[in-house]
């Protein structure tokens, strides 16, 4: 081509004047016959397309053939070609499509090239090829890249365009390979080092194959264009008188393919295909395999016109005879010849499946307008009206994919083995979560037996105690008595003995029955043991301590009881002494009887006290600033009694103005402050609980600064009974409007929510109780038309507590928490920290399964009146 065209290195472009419809020869559905894994192949027959593209003049031939007219005349509507022989008579010839030079690069590509990419999509092979005179735009029709004027691109540029754009990269997969016949030998251009490829035969298939290729995956266009950049740099071209770059060598392009398919056209109806996306179902995909071979061969010159000499001839040489062999071949199989010379150049044995093989073919033939180059034009185009009578056989190649089946099972074995653990992980938390609640159960009963038998000791302790005490004290009231008289009454003693025996035989029935309850709580604890207490063996050993010091001191009372008897006995010895005193007396002296008082008097109190009189009357007959007085004695247990009156009295609402006016609520703050004795702490901590049932005590206790001694105490107590009765009185403080920011800025709330790490029910239970009456007191200011602001509730971190425990098992607990979470649901501004939160769930599901009418309507009233939680339902598709 010479330095003036404008195909190679020229940048004018012919205007696209008119389309014209594909040659693709499509092939009924039902007519192509597909190659089966391990079983037969059919094939159909297609012929070798060929079209003709006709290069405009250069410079050069304007400049020459000024005076002559072209020696073609083309009929593109016709697709006729008219070759002249002078000036009155001319040949004329068909071609499947005629490009006049006008025809654009994309008319180029859509009639020739892009049927054979649509086979090689669907599995075929397919062979695009460019022949003609050096310098009639072979090279510019195939391998144009378009750097400067993306329209010039040329066949190859736009065939990896359309493949790229109808596969799948998850699935299939793209590789090429450039190469060139220079001098009859394969070299690599996009490894120049690799200049001697060899040729590989499948004996069993007749295949020919390149082994020692480079082969580069293409995954985007850009790659691509790098690559045929790189080989055209190692293209070896050279300054002939037609072409300042002809080309010296054959470029041969190799676009293999594969393409995974889900199966036959028969499948794909809608139960096949409902099918395949089933878990279990297993069926490889089909694997088909396309190659597109895109062939730009050197251009045929003749010596004399090309001027090349020396090397340059050698070259032409190899060329020519390269070029002669592909036409043999040709002539051989449009004749239906026996013998097809296939083996006379390597060209020829790369082409062996394109002409007469089993690939799609196309053909473009370029000539040139000169008549100085008819003869060349003549034997270009009777080149091609031979390749016209080609047949081919064309036929897919496919095969099982067990790889993509083999992935696809390591996928699927993969996921159940996530699955597999999540469940496991899933069954060893329910486990855990089992054996903790056990734990825990088993704690509390150990805890309630512990307690029941403490109770129990200290019971029979005092009872002994006071039975021994009072036998003591008649026994010395006797004795006292018998000196002083110097004689006994006979039936007096009779009747002490009498009394005594009887008392000693209630405290033996007192005894028996201890040994009874305890021998009961030891069946008790054994069966409980049997159910739940697997595991606890180190827990059992304590308690079967406890019952084993429970045994001693049992002894230790027999040992006592034993005593008594002993005693019983000398006294009724002493009384058998007075009596026969008695009879040898000689006046009968009644002064004894005076020795019934002390027991009438005993029994009088003893009566008193099965019906001594309430605390009520012990306050009014000994006087409330009394037993104020008694909080700071210096006698513990004084102070343990005293303020059990106390907050008995509290309990009672006529009492507590009265215990308030008599100071009683700054000694219990007193006793909060300065005991750390538990017991006095737990009893002052709920009698102020009771005193703070009253809204005027409320004021009076934080003025007092008894919020910051409860949050205090709270902090401090490990005791749940203690933590119970701050609990409560903190709850009470909450339900006061006045007294929020207070409670906030002391401390209170922080410290109401520090007491759930008790975990006890009871304690919760009055936390819940007090984070509710908190929250209905900030929805009762909000409906006041106090401007809403955010809940001090959800500032101090109490929303996740409150979320966690709103479906707790302790019925109680769980009531206070839905009121909390409705009440804080009413303030709109509160919406987005409950949605983040995950209380909106728990609403929800307040409003559907709750027990008590009256919050499930709260609940839901509350979710529909909030535009914010509206939209989030509606964005959830959520119905309430």
């Amino acid at each position: 081509m010479a330095t003036g065209g404008v195909y190679r290195n020229g940048s004018n472009k012919a205007p696209n004047l008119r389309t014209s419809s594909s040659f693709k020869m499509k092939l009924p559905a039902s007519n192509v016959r597909r190659s089966i894994p391990g079983g037969a192949t059919d094939s159909v027959s297609g012929r070798v397309r060929v079209a003709v593209r006709l290069r405009p003049r250069n410079a050069e031939e304007m400049a020459a053939d000024a005076d002559f007219a072209d020696c073609v005349e083309l009929q593109p509507e016709l697709k006729r070609l008219k070759l002249r022989k002078n000036n009155w008579d001319s040949d004329t010839y068909e071609f499947d499509e005629v490009l006049t030079e006008y025809s654009s690069q994309k008319r180029v590509y859509e009639v020739v090239a892009k049927p054979v990419v649509e086979s090689v999509l669907e599995g075929y092979n397919g062979t695009v090829m460019a022949y003609g005179q050096t310098g009639t735009g072979k090279t510019y029709t195939l391998g144009r890249l378009g750097d400067e004027d993306t329209s010039a691109r040329g066949i190859m540029v736009r065939s990896m365009e359309d493949i790229l754009a109808n596969i799948s990269p998850e699935t299939d997969s793209v590789s090429v390979s450039y190469l060139q016949i220079y001098m009859e030998t394969i070299q690599d251009l996009l490894n120049p080092a690799n200049d001697n490829i060899l040729i590989v035969e499948d004996q069993r298939t007749g295949d020919v194959s390149l082994p020692g290729a480079t082969v580069v995956e293409i995954h985007d266009q850009q790659t691509f264009i790098e690559l045929l950049r790189l080989g055209e740099n190692h293209r070896i071209a050279a300054n002939t008188k037609l072409n300042t770059e002809s080309s010296r060598s054959h470029a041969i392009l190799m676009v293999h393919m594969k393409r995974s398919v889900l199966g036959r056209e028969d499948d794909f109806s809608p139960e096949n295909e409902n099918r395949s996306h089933s878990v279990g179902n297993f069926k490889p995909s089909i694997l088909r395999k396309g190659k597109l071979v895109v062939v730009d061969l050197a251009g045929s010159e003749r010596v004399h016109k090309s001027g090349s000499e020396g090397h340059m001839l050698e070259e032409a040489k190899s060329i020519n005879l390269s070029l002669s062999a592909l036409g043999k071949c040709i002539n051989a199989l449009a004749e239906n010849s026996a013998h097809v010379p296939i083996r006379d150049s390597k060209l020829t044995r790369l082409l062996k499946d394109s002409f007469g093989g089993t690939s799609r073919t196309s053909l473009v033939v370029t000539i040139g307008p000169s008549p100085r180059h008819r003869a060349e034009t003549a034997s270009t185009i009777l080149f091609g009206q031979r390749a016209m009578k080609v047949e081919n056989m064309l036929k897919i190649k496919e095969e099982f994919d067990y790889k993509s089946l083999s992935k696809r099972l390591e996928i699927e074995m993969d996921k159940l083995i996530a699955d597999n653990e999540r469940q496991q992980k899933v069954y060893e938390n329910e486990v855990e979560r089992i054996r903790l609640e056990a734990q825990k159960r088993i704690t509390e009963a150990e805890r309630n037996c512990g307690e029941l038998l403490e109770e129990e000791k200290v019971k029979c302790q005092m009872d002994y105690m006071e039975s021994i005490q009072k036998l003591e004290e008649k026994w010395s009231v006797n004795q006292q008595k018998r000196v002083a008289n110097g004689e006994v009454h006979m039936d007096t003693g009779n009747d002490e003995v009498k009394e005594l025996k009887a008392l000693l035989q209630n405290e033996i029935c007192l005894r028996k029955a201890a040994e009874e309850e305890n021998k009961n709580l030891k069946l008790q604890l054994l069966k409980f043991s049997k159910a739940e207490l697997a595991g606890g063996s180190t827990d059992i050993m304590n308690l079967q301590e406890i019952l084993e010091e429970e045994s001693r001191q049992k002894k230790k009372l027999e040992e006592e009881v034993r005593a008594l008897r002993s005693q019983l006995s000398q006294l009724s010895t002493e009384a058998s002494q007075s009596r026969s005193d008695l009879e040898r007396g000689r006046n009968g002296n009644t002064a004894g009887l005076d020795c019934l008082s002390p027991l009438n008097h005993l029994q009088s109190r003893d009566s008193s006290n099965g019906e001594r009189a309430s605390i009520v009357n012990l306050h009014e007959q000994v006087g409330l600033q009394k037993i104020l007085s008694l909080l700071e004695s210096e006698d513990a247990n004084v102070r343990i009694h005293a303020v059990k009156v106390v907050a008995n009295l509290a309990a009672e609402e006529a009492n507590q103005e009265k215990i308030v006016e008599a100071g009683g609520l700054t000694s219990l703050l007193m006793l909060l402050r300065s005991y750390e004795d538990e017991t006095i702490r737990r009893i002052a901590a709920g009698a102020i609980a009771n005193l703070a049932m009253n809204e005027a005590n409320q004021e009076l206790i934080m003025a007092q600064g008894g919020i910051c001694l409860l949050a205090m105490t709270a902090s401090d107590a490990e005791d749940p009974q203690t933590l119970r009765m701050v609990a409560g009185a903190l709850a009470n403080l909450c339900g006061n409007d006045k007294l929020q920011m207070r409670l906030r800025s002391e401390g209170g709330i922080k410290a109401l929510l520090g007491m759930v790490r008790c975990r006890h029910p009871d304690v919760l239970s009055q936390v819940a109780r007090g984070i509710a009456n908190f929250a209905k007191c900030e929805s009762r200011a909000s409906s006041q038309g106090t401007k809403p602001v955010r809940s001090l509730l959800i500032e101090d971190g109490a929303l996740p507590w409150i979320v966690q425990n709103a479906n707790n098992e302790a019925s109680l607990i769980r009531r206070h928490v839905e009121l909390a979470l409705c009440h804080l649901a009413q303030h709109e501004v509160n919406a987005k920290d409950m949605i983040s939160g995950g209380a909106l769930w728990e609403l929800v599901r307040i409003s559907r399964d709750c027990s008590r009418e009256d919050i499930k309507a709260l609940a839901r009233r509350t979710l529909t009146s909030s535009s914010t939680f509206v939209a989030e339902m509606r964005r959830l598709r959520i119905e309430v």
